[in-house]
């Protein structure tokens, strides 16, 4: 493919074209966040399906049909909410195999294991005869996600140019947004079927077996097979992964970073210590920024979310399927912009545009929407309308960002470790958030939207003042041109 060399502003030039094998192998990783995506979005579907409750959740099926019911309260129920946190709860165990696995085995064998696990959950969840058979595949699924969560992000990382890094990192979130996309359309077919929550269950198994077969045809990454001894190998894939001949101004590079992160022998230990702060701090924090955005609410539960406005079971479904387009397309402009424009830039923007539309959500709500009746289609399409434009403003800043910049961030010797802790805070959010959001919204009602206004803000500033932008700067001169750079970071130093 057409290539241009490497130049990085102020520091180390490194050769390199944009060769195929690292955009093929970018797009077959990122598939681990088809994954992500498809669960995320079939979850909230499945869990508004009446044939779904009936079989297991009987007594919030009664509570969703009563004459007089709560708005808030219809679907607050601890086990509907288990199922879907559950996932996210195994998922925070599996990050940690998963770092050590990254570390031993490599980042490639931990992508084929996420496809495993995830596969074997989405089968046992196909062929779920009670609840104890449900939330156990929902833990196997939560393996699958810990797995891939750990090692895509880094192996993209790892395995692209600095200039495209940015681009290629947020594929895996764009394919989340797919997966999402995709998991809304098909609850919308199969929630006419008798059992269609099984057929949107068992769908899991597609995106697993693209990922488990497409695992056996990518590349390990360089810094990988050098940090663990296999040198020649390791140059053999540099050489082409990058399209030229002379890579060895990288795999020195890579090769001084190896040395010093063999070195490290408890490498948990070692993020504790002071140099490594700056990068641990900021990587786990965006992780729970992204979370108390309130973006899950809106994907876990945009079907639910709807019928408590008042829609009925096809009108919440098909308001799913819009937001979760608009979550695809608007996507989209963070691979275009991210390299061009910035990290630290579009994660502000999006963080004033996420913070401007829960306030007017929580506004419009506590206004119209009462404990009973609907909102009326009026308020409801506005509702509609500022829920796009939030999930727009998520996704082309805090939804690929907060998985890009923590996996750009660490040195080596604790970059495995470093990405555990930001993977395990994003999952221990997730599950907070899909575990207690139907209770929360029942107890705060309309002022749980200005909840995560409130998160939204603090996180814009929080970005504006402790984030060092890292764009186009390769992951192992992070701390000589960001971290060293940065008005409070340098003193770490």
């Amino acid at each position: 493919m057409a290539g241009a060399v490497m130049n990085v502003e102020g520091g180390t030039s490194f050769p390199a074209k944009t060769t195929w094998q690292v955009i093929v192998c970018s797009i077959i990783a990122a598939c681990g966040g088809l994954m992500f995506g498809y669960d995320i979005g079939i979850s909230g579907g499945v869990t508004s399906m009446d044939s779904f409750l009936i079989k297991f959740f009987h007594t919030v099926y009664e509570k969703k049909h009563r004459a007089h019911e709560n708005n808030y309260c219809k679907f607050d129920n601890q086990l509907l909410q288990l199922f879907t946190s559950s996932l996210y709860l195994a998922a925070i165990f599996a990050s940690f195999a998963a770092s050590i696995v990254c570390r031993k085995c490599g980042r490639k064998p931990t992508i084929t294991l996420a496809s495993c696990f995830f596969l074997v959950g989405a089968v046992l969840n196909f062929f779920a005869r009670n609840l104890y058979m449900l939330i156990g595949g929902r833990i196997l699924l939560g393996f699958g996600i810990g797995f891939g969560n750990q090692a895509v992000p880094l192996f993209i990382s790892e395995i692209a140019p600095a200039k495209y890094r940015g681009g290629l990192n947020i594929i895996f979130q764009f394919l989340i947004t797919v997966g999402i996309l995709v998991a809304s359309i098909i609850n919308f077919f199969t929630s006419k079927l008798e059992d269609g929550w099984k057929y949107s269950l068992g769908g899991a198994a597609v995106p697993a077996l693209i990922l488990l077969f497409g695992s056996f045809f990518i590349y390990e990454t360089p810094a990988s097979l050098i940090e663990r001894g296999k040198d020649k190998k390791g140059l053999k894939v540099l050489r082409k992964i990058r399209g030229v001949e002379d890579v060895t101004l990288e795999f020195e590079e890579i090769k001084r970073a190896t040395e010093l992160a063999n070195q490290v022998k408890q490498p948990y230990r070692q993020l504790f210590k002071r140099q490594n702060l700056p990068p641990f701090l900021c990587g786990t924090i965006l992780q729970f920024f992204q979370q108390f955005t309130g973006i899950n609410v809106v994907m876990f539960y945009a079907p639910v979310l709807f019928q408590t406005m008042g829609s009925g079971s096809d009108s919440s479904l098909k308001s799913a399927v819009v937001t979760n387009l608009v979550n695809a397309l608007a996507t989209i402009i963070a691979i275009c912009c991210v390299d061009r424009v910035g990290r630290k830039a579009l994660l502000k923007e999006g963080a004033a545009q996420m913070t401007i539309t829960q306030c007017i959500i929580g506004a419009i709500l506590f206004t119209h929407l009462k404990v009973v009746g609907p909102i009326g289609s009026k308020y409801a399409l506005v509702v509609l309308i500022l829920i796009c434009a939030f999930v727009a403003g998520f996704a082309w800043s805090w939804g690929p960002l907060g998985w890009l910049v923590p996996s750009e961030i660490y040195p080596l010797d604790v970059r495995t470790a470093g990405f555990f802790c930001a993977v395990a805070m994003n999952m221990l959010c997730t599950f907070i958030i899909g575990q207690f959001f139907l209770s929360m919204m029942c107890a705060f009602k309309s002022f749980a939207f200005f909840f995560f206004g409130f998160w939204n803000l603090v996180m814009g500033i929080s970005v504006w003042l402790f984030l060092p932008e890292t764009k186009g700067i390769p992951v192992d001169e992070m701390a000589e041109r960001a971290w060293k750079k940065h008005w409070l970071w340098k003193k770490f130093y």
